[in-house]
């Protein structure tokens, strides 16, 4: 049984690598942005919806600059959202207190890991609740893209399998698949008709590059297609060519008519 001492030290550990991913994320983004190329749409305006999900112990607000990138002229009338997690207790950091979208049982995560369903399916329901309210507002699914990062990506694969319609896509960065393949028989039919963008660092050494191979031969069990793209060198972060990647991705399905 680990003394309070370890866990203290695992506890900064842990704290100190999700701040570190955010700083990772920050740095890249502000060495290649400008004031100018800064978008501020008029959310009455807007015919697009982008949702962003953090990673583990990181926050909403310190990943907004990642719109900077999306400097097309398709995404002047993009609205973004990015939502932070509650603080919960999380396992794999002896249960102390940080922003997580569920609890995770293990770091790093493996394609083996133990899966924590329940909180899983619980985050999930936010994530829809929050599509719900774009939908309404007259914003096409067609046109609605949920991406995310490390728990955030685990969640957005989650919620994109889970959700009743037809997205406009779902985008996985240095994600897992966080639950078993019971979860197959719950995947609406529309939903297996969203296209996936899976990224993955193969330097990675949180969640391993193992548990993001996982990802294709899962969702081609539940019928979607996916593409995945591996980063030789690249860790447990994002980097700009990912980024300008999921713009391209993005920008080739929006739709028009929405």
């Amino acid at each position: 049984m680990a003394t309070a001492s370890v866990r203290q030290q695992l506890t900064k550990s842990i704290a100190l690598s999700a701040a570190t991913f955010s700083a990772t994320i920050l740095l890249v983004l502000f060495h290649r942005t400008h004031p100018s190329s800064s978008i501020t749409p008029d959310p009455m305006a807007a015919r697009s919806f982008i949702l962003w999900l953090h990673g583990l112990g990181d926050s909403g607000p310190a990943n907004e600059p990642i719109k900077n990138l999306f400097t097309s002229p398709e995404f002047k009338r993009t609205s973004w959202s990015f939502p932070s997690a509650p603080s919960n207790p999380v396992t794999c950091n002896y249960g102390a207190v940080m922003p997580s979208w569920f609890d995770i049982h293990e770091i790093p995560v493996t394609a083996d890991s133990p899966k924590a369903e329940s909180s899983v399916l619980e985050a999930v329901q936010s994530v829809h609740a929050k599509i719900d309210k774009v939908i309404d507002g007259g914003i096409s699914p067609s046109n609605i893209f949920v991406c995310g990062f490390s728990q955030g990506g685990a969640l957005t694969l989650a919620s994109v399998l889970l959700y009743p319609k037809t997205l406009g896509g779902g985008a996985v960065f240095s994600g897992w698949v966080p639950f078993n393949s019971t979860i197959l028989d719950r995947v609406h039919p529309d939903a297996k008709r969203t296209p996936i963008l899976w990224s993955h660092g193969m330097d990675d050494r949180t969640v391993l590059f193992e548990a993001g191979q996982a990802g294709p031969p899962f969702l081609e069990k539940a019928g979607l297609s996916c593409e995945f793209k591996a980063y030789p060198g690249l860790g447990h972060s994002i980097s700009t060519e990912e980024l300008k990647h999921l713009e391209s991705w993005i920008k080739s399905r929006l739709q028009s008519s929405s």
